[in-house]
Order: structure tokens, then C-alpha cells, then sequence
């Protein structure tokens, strides 16, 4: 059979292989407990700083971000710092993430993962790997992180950078249909 040419200029065979990964990115599932009154998700247990969870993980700073309707948050990136991030199951946040660690094993590869949407994950954000975020809900999205560093805004010392938010491609931040 013979597409027309707009069509075949078109026309992609979707993939239903494992998704991409990012060396030092982890995706840890969490369990949450529920019961007639509502519901307990156990984020950490620390012991000295250092989460089980997260293994070489040493909790130095806890923090609470908000982020409006349809809101675009990208690209951040750190130096040193890893952050670990928890979406609470009832909001809807489009995660991307691109390796931009000159010579990584997964240099140059980009992930895109929804948190929230019902599930209680934590997600390990290595430094060296640009992160970003789009609210898929239409009410305010939450996001607590914890980081290994003390935030600071004075410039000698600060280590979160910034890239364009469509570093990775405007389209990037789409939803995906089809």
C-alpha cells in the first residue's frame, strides 16, 4: 500500500520498547497506607541524614515548591547537589530530565516521567542532570524535595543554574497523544 507523501513525511512507528534511562536517576515506589480516614505515605526514615530508600543519600535540606496550572519549570541544574523529589499522588506533574554530564555513559539521553498521578514515588535527581517540570493538572501542583546542600542565592556559592526551558525541544512539554 502506498501512503500519500504528506503522510509518509509523517508516519512513525511508535515504540513499546523499555524507556531510556539516566545513569545515577532512580525511581524509588513507595508505600502508601490507607484507611477509612485517608492516607500515610512514609517519605524517609533517617538515620544520621542518610535515607534507606535512597542509598548514598545524606538529607541536608527539606523544601516545599508550588507550581501554577499549566506552569513550565525548566531547565534547573546543579554542580554538586542532588535532589530527591516526591509528587504527592493526587497532583499530575510531567518530569524531563537530560543528561548533560560530558561523558556519561548516558550522556545527551532524555527521559520524560509523570509524578503523582496516583502513585507515591521518590525521584533521585543526580548532579549533572538538568530537571524540569510541567503542571499537567488544572489546580496547583506540589513538589517536596529534599537536597544534599544548603541553598544559597549568593553567587560564589550558589549551585543551581539554569537552562532555556526548551533546551530539550519546545516539544518536549507536550502531552503525548496518538
Amino acid at each position: 500500500m502506498e501512503f500519500t507523501p504528506h503522510a509518509k513525511r509523517a508516519f512513525h512507528l511508535q515504540s513499546y520498547g523499555p524507556a531510556p534511562s539516566i545513569d545515577g536517576v532512580e525511581l524509588v515506589e513507595l508505600k502508601r497506607f490507607a484507611d477509612d480516614g485517608g492516607t500515610l505515605t512514609e517519605l524517609a526514615r533517617l538515620s544520621d541524614g542518610r535515607t534507606a530508600a535512597v542509598a548514598g543519600f545524606t538529607l541536608r535540606q527539606i523544601n516545599y515548591s508550588e507550581l501554577a496550572a499549566g506552569a513550565i519549570k525548566a531547565f534547573h541544574l546543579h554542580t554538586r547537589q542532588t535532589d530527591v523529589w516526591y509528587v504527592p499522588p493526587g497532583d499530575r506533574l510531567l518530569v524531563v530530565l537530560v543528561d548533560v554530564r560530558q561523558g556519561s555513559k548516558t550522556e545527551g539521553v532524555r527521559v520524560r516521567l509523570v509524578l503523582g498521578h496516583g502513585a507515591s514515588r521518590l525521584l533521585r535527581i543526580p548532579p549533572g542532570v538538568a530537571h524540569g517540570v510541567r503542571n499537567l493538572a488544572e489546580a496547583t501542583g506540589r513538589i517536596i524535595y529534599f537536597t544534599d546542600l544548603h541553598f544559597s542565592a549568593e553567587p560564589a556559592t550558589c549551585d543551581e543554574g539554569r537552562l532555556p526551558w526548551d533546551y530539550a525541544g519546545a516539544d518536549v512539554w507536550d502531552v503525548t497523544r496518538g
